[in-house]
């Protein structure tokens, strides 16, 4: 017991001297000021907000909408915020365009901010009626006689996560808000210690980064107080994180996950469905972790996916093609027979799993808050993320309208602490707190994992009760386990470009290049990249000197973010850019 307690204490270690398969060694070398940098516009120069929120998420537009409610009532509040009291950023076409999950929605952050609404008038899909299960062998199903408590699901609704970006950004801009879409966030403004607002990204330049006729630079955003609210493995938030040393206990590790949605009409599923086993491999020696959903999305449509932790060792596995094995399952084949993939039905994205000891020793700095996936307020055993996001987006705007209140600065250290003490007596803290170990017990194997983590579930974390640790996912050395996937046939299954394609990729050709990787790597570095893409952006090129170097094929990307998790870096794009997914 005593060795156990010290391996999980510390984490796997596996940067082992001589190895060279290990991603995190051929991260490329990014400065700093990239995405830090010092305002240098004049007040002619630049754009004044009152409150900034980056990124129009869950997180986002729920603090944009509750900041909303509150100066409705606090006119001289508004009035210290200026000309444009609240103000949003988004990268994406429009709201909504770059959210995917599976979606199980829990609605009691809905349920704060519309009070007055019916469930039947926010933006579900369907109640969830009944939950199962299933272990997966290749041809079999053996359903749990027992859902852990930590998936229980009455009360909650499936939903698509887009659809309810696009109706949470409807309310906002209806609660005052400005909504900036396409605009990019390129580097976050700092001055002595403090957070003043954003530098968004140039648009309209070639492959070389040359201006193009279309040319519109980037312009300082300056804010009394910034909400950052972008999404895992976030622009700002990490190197904020880096500078100011709040870093967790235990690094943040992640999950990449692949969706479809089907059209069936009137299929009779009547429940939502989780699956633990295949086609993951449960040999410890290949180090997956996840597993699969199926939820019924009203009458006629499926949401169908796959989720796998990037701390996996197999250089060939590919989330993407997973799903497609997953899709011809026995269990899974019935529930699809009859429908087809819906046209715009496809979706990637990573997910923040590290849990409660990955979150930052505080949750912002002066000037800047961290709300939603950039904190990590993701709970892995449950599923669920959204509505811890929106509620820290709602906790973020009333310690802002509390400071105000209190004659302090919106971006005030009183903001900031007010900010804390409000998530750390919330939900939010107490959920994360009681899975804080449930993910990382698998770094074990897949056997003392389940055993482990059906201790901590019925003992709500107690048993055993101290950190397990964990190391990045960049830092799991790989090795070519030989996967070989069947070639899609268009119907059932789908290749990566025809994927690509359904989720409504808008990037054009000759923007420049917002991937950074090392193109000279080791075999199984490339092929652990080619791989986990699940939109073809990376391939070999040809041989030269008899060695092959990668080829980067970025107008591909989904923005799904899995390469900065491997050993690369997305870095930020062009506004507008990336996926427009609508029902995923």
């Amino acid at each position: 017991m005593a060795a156990l307690r010290s391996l999980t204490l510390n984490g796997t270690a596996r940067a082992e001297d001589g190895v060279t398969s290990i991603p995190a060694r051929y991260r490329p070398h990014l400065e700093a000021h990239e995405f830090i940098a010092e305002p240098a516009a004049g007040p002619e120069e630049r754009i004044d907000v009152g409150v900034l929120f980056v990124g129009a998420g869950p997180a986002g537009l729920a603090g944009a909408i509750r900041l909303g409610q509150l100066l409705e009532h606090e006119p001289a509040l508004r009035e210290r915020l200026g000309e444009v009291p609240v103000a949003v950023l988004e990268k994406g076409k429009h709201p909504g365009a770059h959210l995917v999950s599976g979606a199980v929605i829990n609605p009691i952050a809905f349920h704060r901010l519309f009070p007055d609404l019916k469930d039947a008038d926010l933006p579900f899909r369907a109640p969830v009626r009944g939950e199962a299960l299933y272990v997966l062998t290749a041809g079999r199903a053996f359903r749990a006689p027992l859902l852990p408590p930590s998936m229980h699901n009455a009360g909650n609704f499936t939903a698509s996560l887009a659809e309810i970006g696009r109706w949470l950004g409807e309310r906002a801009e209806a609660a005052g808000a400005m909504l900036l879409s396409e605009t990019t966030a390129q580097q976050v403004l700092v001055k002595d210690g403090a957070v003043l607002g954003v530098k968004t990204a140039d648009k309209g330049l070639g492959r070389d980064r040359e201006p193009l006729a279309n040319f519109e630079p980037g312009v300082e955003v300056h804010a009394q107080a910034t909400v950052l609210a972008e999404g895992v493995l976030s622009h700002l938030t990490a190197p904020l994180i880096e500078r100011f040393g709040l870093c967790g206990v235990n690094p943040q590790i992640h999950a990449l996950g692949v969706k479809e949605v089907w059209d069936v009409p009137g299929h009779s599923l009547d429940r939502i469905i989780h699956t633990m086993g295949w086609p993951l491999r449960v040999s410890r020696r290949y180090h997956e972790f996840g597993g699969g959903f199926i939820y019924p999305l009203g009458a006629d449509q499926i949401s169908i996916g796959i989720v796998v932790g990037l701390d996996h060792a197999d250089a060939t596995l590919s989330v993407h093609d997973l799903l497609q094995e997953f899709k011809a399952h026995p269990l899974v084949r019935g529930i699809l027979d009859g429908g087809t993939r819906n046209e715009r039905g496809w979706g990637a994205k990573t997910i923040p799993e590290g849990g409660f000891f990955a979150l930052p020793r505080r949750l912002g700095v002066r000037g800047a808050l961290f709300t939603g996936d950039c904190a990590g307020f993701v709970n892995v055993p449950a599923l669920k993320g959204t509505h811890y996001a929106m509620w820290s987006g709602i906790l973020a705007a009333e310690a802002i309208v509390a400071a105000l209140k209190g004659g302090e600065e919106a971006g005030s250290e009183a903001a900031l602490a007010a900010y804390e003490r409000a998530v750390q007596d919330s939900f939010i803290w107490k959920d994360l707190y009681r899975v804080r170990n449930m993910r990382q017990v698998f770094e074990l194997g897949f056997a003392p994992g389940v055993a482990l983590a059906g201790m901590m579930a019925f003992s709500g974390g107690l048993v055993p009760g101290w950190r397990f640790g964990t190391a990045e996912d960049a830092a799991q050395p790989m090795f070519d386990g030989g996967r070989r996937y069947a070639k899609s046939d268009g119907a059932r299954t789908f290749d990566k470009l025809s994927s690509v394609y359904a989720s409504g990729n808008r990037t054009r050709d000759t923007q420049p290049n917002h991937l950074r990787v090392l193109t000279d790597v080791p075999a199984e570095v490339g092929e652990t990249w080619i791989h986990m893409c699940p939109a073809a952006v990376y391939e070999w090129g040809p041989a030269e000197g008899g060695k092959r170097a990668l080829r980067v094929n970025p107008p591909n990307c989904v923005q799904c973010g899995a390469i900065t998790a491997k050993g690369g870096r997305f870095t930020p794009p062009e506004g507008g850019s990336g996926p427009e997914y609508t029902v995923t």
